[in-house]
């Protein structure tokens, strides 16, 4: 597989430097409250990332999956995501923080902060592991003091390795 990879876009090293560069910020933003927040992975992609992002991380928090799709099998999106396993923990009132292996039209992110809304989510932030600003064609919208944790930025193209 290696021989068909064009470039290598960061090492280990630098991916593992930048999962505790956001893990600091994560911290200095939610080590003082009063309740754990929930992290939130998308499963599948983002399973990794989050094992490796919550392991930086010194304060009680909570960890549930929902698995919210919009591609398939393929590496378009459809543009319909839907929601096929929903989260087990209540999050009524709690601080929310969706973990994603990559953020790229925006249209499956905005309709899990929809659904987490609706849920009684007190705030919904996002931590992507790669995200595609280019690709966006649906504008989200964090909810309460929720905040963007961005891992890396990259164009527009397919990008293998780290669970993706």
């Amino acid at each position: 597989m290696e021989c068909d990879i064009e470039r290598v876009l960061w090492s280990q090293d630098q991916i593992s430097r930048r999962v505790s560069d956001i893990a600091s910020e994560i911290s200095a933003d939610f080590h003082a409250l009063s309740s754990p927040p929930v992290f939130l992975g998308v499963a599948t992609g983002a399973f990794l990332f989050l094992a490796d992002l919550v392991r930086h991380l010194s304060f009680p928090l909570t960890v549930d999956f929902v698995r919210a799709q919009s591609y398939g099998s393929g590496t378009e999106s459809n543009g319909a995501p839907s929601i096929s396993l929903d989260l087990k923990i209540d999050i009524k009132g709690k601080h929310v923080i969706v973990v994603e292996d990559i953020v790229d039209t925006g249209n499956t992110l905005f309709c899990l902060i929809a659904h987490l809304e609706a849920k009684g989510a007190s705030s919904v932030s996002v931590c992507a592991f790669l995200d595609k600003p280019s690709r966006r064609k649906v504008q989200f919208e964090l909810v309460g003091e929720g905040k963007f944790y961005r891992g890396f930025e990259v164009r527009c193209m397919v990008v293998l390795g780290y669970a993706l």
